[in-house]
């Protein structure tokens, strides 16, 4: 485990409790409540202080907005596809963008951020159709030793899925996969869900099970498609986790570093002490912490 909590961090989790930001997770209502405005692609564009920093490119695919960012100098062949949380059903935030404008100040990597398919107008065969569309038209001429799959939440669940179905296709593995704060398991059964749920300012266990119900639509939800820790780790690109301890899907990051060891297959592993979910791209001390890593992971 790494690190004290930081004062700015502190600060950040009370207003979270204060401004009552888990009440969109506490249960079924609150979430379809808070669907429809954080569904909108409007409100989920590239904001302008960010493109003053990177060039932002926009294309589509199955219909569906793909933002590219590059840098505007000193440019690397390292091109990261990132996939957003949201839990399936909400669109990409502001932090996310500008967490990628400092992973390219960083890194001078590309960045690629799909904005793919939300339940509950949408499943997971729609999603994963789109994802693995978009890793063939932006990725497929890259050197898989430049490619590197990253997702925070259920992105990190995401890019679990896609590096499994390429590799089930014999195609070449992107060398990194990795997870932020990753969403692995949909069907929010393990035993230690309660006590962690205590703890996390902004997740519950309620509202993401709901969530996962809408995007499996008729799929048993423990389906590895769907809840990745249940598939096979060997054979993936490089993998690696970052999770913090006042977040509920630490169950889920615990039990990908045992299945990881039991399958005799390495993960790097960071646990942060008293963070909560995707505090890698808040703009806080143990993020930029973070950033360090994980900019070594894509530079490596």
């Amino acid at each position: 485990m790494i690190g004290k909590t930081s004062l700015h961090a502190k600060l950040l989790i009370a207003e979270m409790l204060l401004t009552g930001r888990k009440r969109t997770f506490t249960d079924a209502d609150a979430l379809h409540k808070s669907m429809g405005p954080r569904q909108q692609r409007e409100n989920a564009l590239p904001p302008p202080a960010v493109r003053k920093q990177v060039d932002v490119d926009r294309a589509e695919v199955h219909g569906h907005p793909v933002y590219t960012l590059r840098p505007r100098a000193n440019a690397t062949s390292r091109h990261v596809l990132y996939f957003h949380g949201g839990a399936y059903v909400h669109q990409i935030q502001g932090d996310h963008w500008k967490f990628f404008a400092r992973l390219i100040a960083r890194t001078g990597c590309a960045v690629t951020a799909p904005l793919y398919p939300l339940a509950p107008g949408s499943h997971y065969d729609d999603t994963l159709s789109m994802i693995h569309a978009t890793y063939k038209e932006v990725l497929g001429d890259v050197d898989p030793r430049d490619q590197v799959l990253m997702g925070d939440s259920a992105g990190g669940g995401l890019s679990l899925v896609l590096a499994r179905a390429l590799r089930d296709e014999g195609r070449p593995q992107p060398k990194e996969v990795v997870m932020l704060s990753p969403w692995l398991d949909i069907t929010m059964t393990d035993p230690a869900l309660p006590e962690y749920d205590r703890h996390d300012p902004y997740l519950g266990v309620t509202g993401l099970r709901e969530a996962g119900r809408l995007y499996a639509g008729g799929l048993d939800p423990s389906n590895e498609l769907v809840s990745p820790i249940n598939g096979d780790l060997r054979g993936l690109g490089s993998l690696s986790c970052f999770i913090g301890t006042r977040d509920v899907l630490l169950a889920d990051a615990r039990n990908l570093y045992h299945k990881a060891k039991e399958q005799g297959v390495p993960l790097e592993y960071w646990e942060y002490g008293g963070m909560f979910h995707a505090w890698m791209i808040a703009n806080i001390p143990e993020a930029k912490h973070a950033l360090d890593r994980i900019a070594e992971l894509v530079t490596r």
